[in-house]
């Protein structure tokens, strides 16, 4: 998908920055070229303000969208994600593990998750980025309680792990 993304604004940075930033908090087209973000409408103006470009720019993004059949398909059904729990999870008595890994390889989240279910600890949340997007991609979860150092142990030495980070 980004790529096809990139094709299209490669020569329009700004547009191509609205254009992420969409995509990062589920803004999508509806009906005559609104900005939506759920059922919540969002401005030209404030979503430029947000990627630093003139509302104008907002507008033109929106109409090249538009234009294109694949965009369209793409941006008319674009949903947020949620709610994170990584920011609140200490005051919930949640912990949060964060993991870089290679996201182009299968099994890391199966991994860490069999870790974590022989020591009985729960994930209450998986966040994991999209390597198109996010130069550095992690893998963040959000867990019941705390974490058992054993675990830890284990979850760092998978040959899929690059590095863990407990918070």
């Amino acid at each position: 998908m980004w790529r096809q993304i990139q094709a299209n604004f490669n020569r329009q940075k700004a547009r191509l920055s609205v254009v992420r930033k969409m995509i990062e908090l589920g803004v999508k087209v509806e009906g005559k070229h609104r900005l939506k973000v759920g059922d919540v409408s969002v401005s030209d103006s404030a979503l430029a303000e947000a990627v630093g470009v003139d509302r104008r720019v907002v507008r033109n993004t929106v109409n090249q969208i538009m234009s294109d059949p694949d965009l369209k398909t793409i941006f008319t059904r674009v949903k947020p994600i949620g709610t994170s729990l990584v920011d609140i999870a200490e005051n919930l008595g949640y912990s949060v593990l964060v993991v870089y890994a290679d996201p182009h390889k299968p099994g890391v989240i199966s991994g860490i998750s069999s870790i974590l279910t022989e020591y009985g600890v729960v994930i209450r949340q998986a966040l994991a980025d999209d390597p198109d997007f996010i130069p550095e991609p992690k893998l963040t979860l959000v867990v019941d309680g705390r974490v058992p150092p054993e675990a830890i142990g284990k979850i760092q030495s998978l040959a899929l792990v690059d590095s863990l980070t407990l918070k």
